[in-house]
Order: C-alpha cells, then structure tokens, then sequence
C-alpha cells in the first residue's frame, strides 16, 4: 500500500472519529482531548531528546488543547471554524504541493513548497465560503481565514524546525501515512492558542 493510500484510509478513520467527539463536547472532547495529551506527551519523551524542544512543545501542547476544549464549552462555532482551516490549510498544502512541483518554500521543511502555500490559502478560503452557508461569523471572516491559515502554516514549519533538528521525518506512527500526533495536529495547536486568545479579548 502507498502512502498516499495508506494517508487516505486513516483520513477516512480518523476524521469521522475526531468531528464525533468535538462535536459532542463535553465529557466526549475532554476524553479526546487526553486521549491526545497522552499519545502526544508519549511521542515528546520516546522521538525527542533536546530538553528545550521538549519543554516547548510540551508547553505548546497543553495550551492549545486547553484552548480547544474552553472554545468547544464556550465558543463550538469558532472551534468549528479553526479545524476547518487547518484542515483545509493542510490538504490544500498537500495537493498542491504534489500538483504543482513549484520552488521549495524553506530548507526546514523540503516538501513544503510556493505552489502549497497558495493551495493552503485558496482551500481555506473555499472552506469558509462553504462553512458560512451554515454559520455566518461577520464581514472579517475571510480575513481572519487567511490570518488563520498563516499561523497553521508557520505552526507547520515550527514543529518541522524541531523535528530537523532532531534529525527525524515523523513524531511518530500512531496514523499510518500521517505520522505522530505532533505531524497531524502542529499547526492547529498554533491556531487553537491564537482563536482562543482572541475570544477571550474580544
């Protein structure tokens, strides 16, 4: 099997499993959100050996799931928002990438590419005009998809900074054709940790 295939097939478990629990909330996204504390603190102590990288990351990784669950009791519709934009940040990235091989963005990262970045922003904003037919969140919705979709995308080079410097391709293997926990979700921590400082200034 591909790992193109192998990607597809844990999508398709994965995703459906992952929007179960958020949309639920409550006990359901508590118990999702440990589930991927526990799985995320495992790949930290087990990959990584630097102790500042694993402090940071480890910091990171409290604070964004912190983030998620407040926004999933208080806010559902902007927890909603930011997965579908790092979502879509990351397909877009993805297809585009492989479509359109076009010059390297960053020595950090090699696969991620000019061609992925405007993927990442042109799928982030379809994403939106399809999420407010459902939900309408105001004018600044577009401009907040793109301000979103740039911390995924440096949340991405972030992690893969570190993941270089230890000399490592994935944080792990717990998702077939995606990796760790740290590969699937480093630019969501990003964007959870930024959406919840903003509702709770707002």
């Amino acid at each position: 099997m591909t790992n193109l295939n192998k990607r597809i097939l844990t999508s398709l478990i994965a995703l459906p499993l992952s929007i179960f629990f958020v949309v639920k909330g409550g006990y359901f996204l508590l118990f999702f959100l440990i589930f991927i504390l526990f799985a995320g603190m495992h790949e930290l102590f087990t990959v990584f050996k630097k102790t500042a990288t694993i402090l940071i990351l480890s910091l990171l990784l409290i604070l964004s799931l912190y983030s998620i669950y407040y926004l999933g009791q208080n806010n559902p519709i902007v927890l909603y928002y930011i997965i579908i934009i790092s979502v879509s940040t990351d397909v877009g990235g993805y297809i585009f990438g492989k479509i359109f091989k076009w010059k390297k963005l960053s020595k950090i990262s090699p696969k991620k590419t000019i061609s992925g970045v405007f993927g990442s922003y042109f799928c982030s904003i379809i994403s939106v005009v399809i999420f407010n037919n459902f939900y309408h969140l105001g004018r600044d919705e577009f401009i907040w998809a793109i301000i979103f979709s740039t911390v995924a995308q440096v949340g991405d080079l972030t992690v893969s900074y570190f993941k270089r410097e230890e000399k490592i391709k994935d944080t792990g293997k717990i998702l077939p054709g995606h990796g760790g926990i740290f590969d699937r979700i480093d630019g969501l921590m990003f964007v959870a940790i930024l959406a919840f400082v903003v509702v709770r200034l707002s």
